[in-house]
């Protein structure tokens, strides 16, 4: 016997969109149940029992789950790992059951915005070369980044191993001079996702990243609210952003 739960929720976890709008279409007659038409989009299912059918296809029930991660350093973007803890170990019992798994890589010592689920398509076209899906960092940099270092990011900057970056946008937040010297603080968005990229970049102009922290990626942003090495679910309209930039490109 499987657990029962609302046509709404139902439907939004197997993509149909966000409650609201599974809302309007209950009403428009569009989901039935065992053949029959349901108006009420808070009757409760079994997913595993009832024949539940959208447009008349019926309705395959794999629970989704999308979570909002804010990493802490110290902990690594992998599934498992015999040595180290992983960003899946501070995930609650039933949110590793569902077998998420974070969406691209921070490094260790980075911090911010990570994705974790178990829709491997939503996944796949997020982390797609092809995509050039933005993402956006915000760092502290040893060193004066100035204007010089803004052109040379724009056009592109090679990489010790002679990749040439795609253009990307350097931002100057502030400037600190103290004994060590100057400390940028800086917001920098790139189109790709080389390995140690943004650290790499700088390493071509001299000057080195000491804090490192993604704020966003494609339409999600991190939430302000979550601090250093807590999680929650994406809302219906986190999800929705990210089901609407996968559909643009």
């Amino acid at each position: 016997m499987g657990k029962k739960m609302r046509i709404d929720k139902l439907l939004s976890h197997t993509g149909y969109g966000t409650r609201s709008e599974i809302k309007k279409l209950v009403k428009q007659g569009k989901v039935t149940v065992a053949g029959k038409v349901v108006k009420d989009s808070g009757q409760l299912v079994d997913p595993e029992l009832d024949e539940v059918s959208f447009d008349g296809e019926r309705v395959m029930y794999r629970e989704v789950i999308y979570l909002m991660m804010n990493k802490p350093p110290g902990v690594i973007s992998a599934t498992e790992d015999r040595r180290e803890r992983t960003v899946i170990d501070l995930l609650e019992p039933e949110d590793q059951v569902m077998d998420p798994f974070p969406v691209g890589r921070l490094d260790k010592d980075t911090v911010g915005l990570l994705l974790l689920t178990n829709d491997g398509q939503l996944a796949h076209e997020l982390l797609s070369p092809r995509k050039h899906v933005p993402k956006t960092y915000e760092a502290v940099v040893h060193g004066d980044v100035g204007e010089e270092d803004q052109t040379q990011f724009k056009a592109g900057v090679t990489l010790d191993d002679g990749y040439v970056t795609m253009p990307s946008d350097l931002k100057i937040l502030k400037k600190d001079g103290g004994e060590g010297g100057v400390t940028s603080v800086i917001s920098l968005t790139i189109m790709e996702g080389k390995f140690h990229q943004v650290k790499r970049m700088f390493e071509a102009v001299g000057k080195k990243v000491v804090y490192l922290k993604r704020v966003s990626m494609g339409p999600l942003e991190l939430d302000a609210d979550l601090e250093e090495g807590t999680y929650r679910e994406l809302t219906d309209e986190e999800i929705a952003l990210l089901r609407a930039h996968r559909a643009a490109d």
